[in-house]
């Protein structure tokens, strides 16, 4: 049994208590899919737990764990993406411990971050799988570290299990930022603060009136695949769909096929995914693809380019794609994931603001075909929560087109970083009201949040301030050679004044041979000049995958910055000259 008609959501204080309730009201039910891709032409393999089995298999690994350490104590999830990963990450809840959502030490380009997070986390427990387990443990530290295997732990285990009391203020699990602008930091999640965004997200997607289906490839690690693939579905009591980033990296079509195949499919993925999509999907793909029953597609965790969406769209319109569907959205760890969204059946809010306006700080229009125009989507409006825009020296509340620093307030946000004090009380209580200082910049514009950068991130230059993903989208309209959403933009210093650098990585599709890599920094910095007034100081090609990205797939301007100084970069091409 499956009905499409999901039964109301009781209040419960955690994740593990609306387990319970599905599992004891709607048992037969579909919780949580995994397709796996074991071949590049597999249209995938499912494995299914209905909430009864999800129940058992959660209270099962919870007893295991209760044998292995004591409550309060971290657990780090080395788990390959899959079903075995959101029952690892449910049965520490709910044995009362801390959870540290990570990834196998295979990934790719990561391992140091992994070392820097565990020796953070200081986990006694570390739960994988038992394909995994061998490089698991060769990895970590076995002296203090204990390594369970959640598919290795039999049903049984789940006939010991005494349900440990959980109090909604408790910490529930660590998610460790990104590292975008710094060192990752473990964000203090409590249980409370988890189930309050999840309903937050449901409410902005209108998915507390009419049920979907999620559907999800972002790795579970990462703060918005673990609240919309897991957090969100086990409140809502929604059948999830998953599959590895991998596979959706290798065939793009994978997940599109995913949404097609699921009436009312909810999902999200970061912008270079929807233009991904639209430049690899090919003619034959699409033939048997039907996406009008997609009910919202969110676009978030980077800045949302309107070109962006209108390429997907253009791209899918044909397969019944409503431009309806695409939601612009903000979040970050520190507010467990979700702020603001469009809401879907909402036009795509467009906005075209004058680039030396914004850099000094309010938010003017401008024509769209103005060359020096900045072209931005609003993200919306917050559920359950408060924001508003300050000023980041002061903490002076600006008015709505005053560019500033954006702050959130309400029960979605964070506790503070483990162990990190005092940047816990300067980030997460500014003023008596403890207001989330996000560190990203953005304004108000006729209600709707509109996002324009990181603060950490702004160059500036003569007193003038500088969106690094502002020359970035410069940089990439200028040749074809360029990699779209794979370069780096930073200030490094100079004799008298900062110098302005970008480190791209040229295409896939084309070798450096057949790149004239002078008239490519010419037309770079051309176009650079003319919109933004500022001169490039060097501008450096480099092969594919050079350029450094987090965990969540950003890059990483800081890492690029550091890796620059370093002279780490072995330039497939470059174009410099000396400048003070």
């Amino acid at each position: 049994m499956d009905s499409r008609r999901a039964p109301l959501t009781p209040p419960c204080r955690t994740l593990p208590e609306y387990v319970r309730h599905w599992a004891e009201t709607t048992p037969e039910r579909r919780a949580f899919s995994f397709v796996d891709h074991p071949s590049p032409h597999s249209r995938g393999v499912h494995r299914t737990l209905t909430w009864r089995r999800l129940d058992v298999r959660v209270r099962a690994v919870a007893a295991r764990l209760a044998e292995e350490t004591e409550p309060g104590a971290r657990v780090a999830l080395l788990c390959p993406q899959g079903i075995e990963y959101v029952t690892g990450f449910l049965a520490t809840l709910a044995a009362g411990l801390v959870a540290v959502p990570l990834y196998p030490p295979g990934l790719p380009g990561h391992a140091d971050r992994l070392a820097g997070v565990l020796a953070d986390a200081t986990p006694t427990v570390v739960l994988t799988t038992s394909r995994a387990r061998a490089e698991v443990r060769d990895f970590c530290d076995r002296d203090t570290v204990r390594v369970v295997a959640v598919d290795d732990v039999p049903d049984s285990a789940a006939d010991t299990w005494r349900a440990v009391p959980v109090d909604d203020d408790a910490t529930a699990y660590l998610q460790y930022t990104s590292g975008s602008t710094r060192a990752p930091a473990g964000v203090e999640i409590t249980h409370g603060n988890v189930v309050a965004n999840a309903g937050q997200a449901l409410a902005a997607y209108g998915v507390d009136a009419h049920p979907v289906t999620c559907v999800g490839w972002l790795p579970l690690y990462h703060d918005m695949g673990l609240v919309l693939s897991v957090a969100a579905p086990v409140v809502r009591g929604l059948l999830s769909v998953l599959m590895d980033p991998i596979a959706f990296l290798h065939q793009p079509v994978r997940w599109l096929r995913l949404l097609a195949a699921h009436p009312r499919a909810l999902s999200a993925a970061p912008n270079f995914a929807y233009d991904y999509c639209a430049s690899t999907v090919t003619e034959q793909m699409k033939a048997d693809l039907r996406l009008d029953g997609i009910a919202a597609l969110i676009n978030g965790s980077e800045p949302v380019r309107p070109g962006t969406v209108d390429r997907f769209h253009a791209a899918f319109g044909a397969q019944g794609l409503a431009p309806e569907t695409h939601c612009p959205s903000y979040g970050l760890a520190e507010a467990t994931v979700f702020v603001s969204a469009a809401r879907p059946g909402e036009p795509l809010s467009r906005l075209a603001l004058d680039r030396d306006a914004l850099a000094a700080g309010k938010a003017l229009p401008a024509r769209p075909d103005d060359p020096r125009a900045v072209l931005l989507a609003g993200c919306g409006t917050p559920a359950g929560q408060r924001l508003r825009i300050a000023d980041p020296a002061t903490g002076a509340v600006l008015a709505e087109g005053e560019v500033g620093e954006i702050q959130v307030q309400g029960p979605n946000v964070g506790r503070g970083y483990w162990g990190r004090q005092a940047e816990s009380r300067r980030v997460f209580t500014a003023g008596p009201d403890r207001w989330l200082r996000t560190g990203d910049l953005g304004t108000v514009l006729d209600g709707q949040l509109v996002v324009t950068g990181r603060l950490k991130d702004l160059i500036v230059v003569d007193g003038r301030n500088h969106y690094p993903q502002d020359i970035e989208a410069t940089v990439q309209e200028t040749h074809p050679a360029v990699r779209r959403d794979r370069l780096a933009a930073f200030a490094v210093p100079g004799t008298t004044a900062e110098r302005v650098v970008v480190v791209a990585e040229h295409a896939r599709t084309t070798s450096l041979a057949e790149i004239d890599v002078p008239a490519l920094a010419r037309a770079a910095r051309g176009a650079v000049s003319t919109r933004h007034g500022l001169r490039l100081a060097d501008v450096v090609l480099v092969p594919p995958g050079t350029v450094p990205r987090t965990s969540s797939g950003k890059v990483s301007r800081a890492l690029t910055r550091t890796r620059y100084l370093e002279g780490a970069f072995a330039p497939a091409g470059q174009a410099s000259e000396v400048a003070g």
